[in-house]
């Protein structure tokens, strides 16, 4: 069963969020995850947070296959990479 990610991303230094992005597709896909979308200027229509600057649609190919990709320890220095960058939110929406 395919499940979908919405990663929504503050940005606060757009220079380590490239370095990140220029790493994201090739750690989602050791999970089995891609990026099905992304907005890098979302329309927000009601925020009770501060509101994304970036959003991303994720798929992985199950929930625990997005639990590995978000704990795999040999991803830890990209997932800081991106926390470096902005203030991320992300969840998981099973089908």
């Amino acid at each position: 069963m395919t499940v979908q990610a919405l990663a929504l991303i503050t940005v606060t230094d757009k220079e380590v969020l490239g370095k990140y992005r220029e790493v994201a597709a090739q750690a989602l896909a050791k999970h089995g995850g891609k990026v099905v979308a992304g907005d890098p200027a979302p329309t927000v229509l009601e925020a009770a947070f501060e509101a994304p600057t970036l959003t991303a649609l994720l798929s992985f190919p199950s929930v625990e296959a997005a639990t590995a990709w978000r704990e795999d320890p040999a991803l830890g220095d990209i997932h800081a990479l991106r926390n470096a960058g902005g203030k991320s939110t992300i969840v998981v929406l099973p089908s």
